[in-house]
């Protein structure tokens, strides 16, 4: 019997030329969705409006620059850099007060959220302090950190340290609170201990609101950032900005917007990415 199945199996390899059969391509290939269409078609209204706009003389060019010129500006920003500094000098020292920041957010914010959303008497002990200070415009207490901690990196990695945690300890505590009970008795049932039942219970079942809380924190975190930067900064995307905006260089002003812009969207890219790959039973269960 054995014999005659390997007999059966190369009659039906030599079919396909003596290789295993192929699973039929996909003729369509890739093909754009129509609201991937519509994106970029509604990228495209806008540099066309922004074009005429400048093109016949709606605005002043003082205010609007035209496209050409902030591409002009760009190339001259990436060639010699703006006030001694390069361009990548710039957005790399606002990469590092926001990444040291969020990250430093991420490992305490994520936990005690858990904690919290798990346990009532530690979320009663935490809610009122964070329910207070998050309401609160960040610039409305960065002076006092400036008072108390200078006017260095020190008091912005510290502003968007708040900044970001709110939202992740919130987004955690609604994950953990999230959990169902027929999951949480199921481990115990199986004798998973407190510790195993967070790490393989509540931790994977909140993932898909840690993430939804990343991007609202990265978010938030970066346009604190921003703002921080105007104050006593000497170098970063956001102290670009200001400081071009008191020679008049409305390009410059274009370019460090446009920057601003396309890091956050690439950086909330990654935090999706993360998401399908790692809580891509969202939606699904």
């Amino acid at each position: 019997m054995q014999q005659q199945g390997d007999q059966q199996a190369r009659e039906q390899l030599s079919g396909y030329g003596g290789q295993p059969p192929q699973e039929p391509a996909d003729e369509k290939g890739f093909r754009p969705t129509s609201e991937q269409w519509i994106s970029v078609a509604s990228i495209a209204l806008a540099f066309v409006l922004w074009d005429l706009v400048t093109r016949f003389d709606l605005v002043s060019g003082v205010f609007v620059p035209s496209p050409a010129e902030t591409w002009s500006a760009f190339v001259e920003v990436l060639r010699d850099g703006y006030k001694g500094n390069s361009l990548f000098s710039h957005i790399g020292a606002s990469m590092q007060r926001l990444f040291v920041a969020f990250f430093a957010a991420l490992f305490t914010a994520v936990p005690l959220g858990l904690l919290s959303g798990h346990f009532s008497k530690v979320r009663a002990a935490i809610d009122p302090l964070i329910e207070f200070y998050r309401p609160l415009p960040p610039l409305a207490y960065y002076t006092l950190l400036v008072l108390w901690f200078g006017i260095g990196d020190e008091s912005k990695v510290i502003l968007l340290f708040l900044a970001a945690f709110a939202p992740l300890y919130i987004a955690a505590v609604s994950g953990a609170k999230g959990v169902s009970e027929d999951h949480l008795t199921g481990a115990r049932s199986l004798g998973a201990s407190r510790f195993q039942t967070f790490l393989y219970v509540i931790f994977p079942s909140s993932l898909p609101f840690i993430f939804t809380g990343m991007r609202t924190a990265l978010g938030v975190s970066y346009t604190t950032l921003v703002a921080a930067e105007l104050v006593a900064a000497v170098s970063g995307v956001g102290w670009m900005v200001l400081d071009a905006s008191k020679f008049l260089r409305s390009d410059i002003i274009f370019v460090g917007i446009a920057i601003m812009g396309i890091t956050a969207v690439l950086l909330d890219l990654v935090i999706r990415f993360m998401q399908a790959r790692w809580a891509h039973w969202e939606g699904k269960v």
